[in-house]
């Protein structure tokens, strides 16, 4: 990394920061290019050590881009991956204020708790699946601090995947026995359903994807711990929210989560 791209990291890192307090900006193409994986982690990690360094604490990370759909728009052929702090989890039946958000949107997931270290980076869907200790509803408040969702690959990555906030099931499940792949989801905003999908539109199955996150996390030398919570990719659409509306995520044979927009 030479010092100029260095400086372009800190500079598009400190933007991305400075928009949680100011508001969205443009898009970062001055100093990523849209497809620039290596370049969008690093500046994902300075924002990331950054925070820690603020006292706040990594409980585990989240999996996106896992629809095939959503790869080819973006022009991609992997996942992507967010950092997932202890302040960004939303009590189940709790609120979240519109105002800690800039162009929120909800989208349904599948989420696991570890109950061992993911040490290896060949770590195998069925080694993820030994290592789950409870599988839950998830729901994953997603937002950008790039002006009006015109995100390219790099604009995600840098943006810690565009993560916000999310809900875990307060109950979860023993894996065993559960069909992930087959299981249905549907999301309703004030009764109303805006989204339905299935455990495989995350890369066939949850477990995929959290294998890739497993996989990858490891080869940077941040391997997956006990007790981390994965976020294993939206189920279906996502769907912007607005101040007031109560969001429900029902996930077949899993559970069931919820959380209200609106100032608590």
């Amino acid at each position: 990394m030479n010092a100029m791209t260095s400086k372009s990291f800190e500079e598009a890192a400190g933007l991305l920061r400075q928009a949680y307090r100011a508001g969205a900006i443009a898009p970062l193409r001055d100093y990523l290019e849209p497809t620039d994986a290596a370049g969008a982690y690093a500046v994902q990690e300075i924002n990331t050590r950054y925070w820690q360094a603020q006292g706040r604490r990594i409980v585990g990370r989240k999996a996106g881009l896992t629809a095939k759909a959503v790869q080819l728009q973006l022009g991609v052929d992997q996942p992507d991956f967010g950092v997932l702090f202890d302040d960004m989890r939303v009590t189940d039946h709790g609120t979240l204020d519109p105002a800690r958000c800039i162009q929120a949107k909800a989208e349904a997931e599948i989420a696991f708790v570890l109950g061992a270290d993911l040490p290896s980076v060949s770590t195998s869907a069925d080694e993820v699946a030994a290592a789950v200790a409870s599988v839950h509803a998830a729901i994953e408040i997603v937002d950008s601090r790039i002006a009006d969702w015109k995100i390219s690959f790099a604009d995600t990555v840098a943006d810690n995947g565009s993560s916000a906030f999310f809900v875990l099931a307060e109950t979860g499940l023993p894996l065993a026995g559960l069909d992930l792949a087959g299981a249905p989801m549907v999301m309703t905003i004030n009764g109303e359903t805006v989204s339905t999908g299935i455990g495989a539109a995350a890369l066939g199955n949850p477990l995929n994807a959290a294998a890739w996150l497993a996989c990858t996390l490891a080869e940077r030398g941040e391997p997956l711990k006990k007790g981390d919570v994965l976020l294993a990719g939206a189920l279906g659409p996502m769907v912007a929210l607005k101040a007031g509306d109560h969001v429900v995520a029902a996930v077949g044979g899993i559970g069931t989560c919820s959380f209200t927009f609106n100032k608590g």
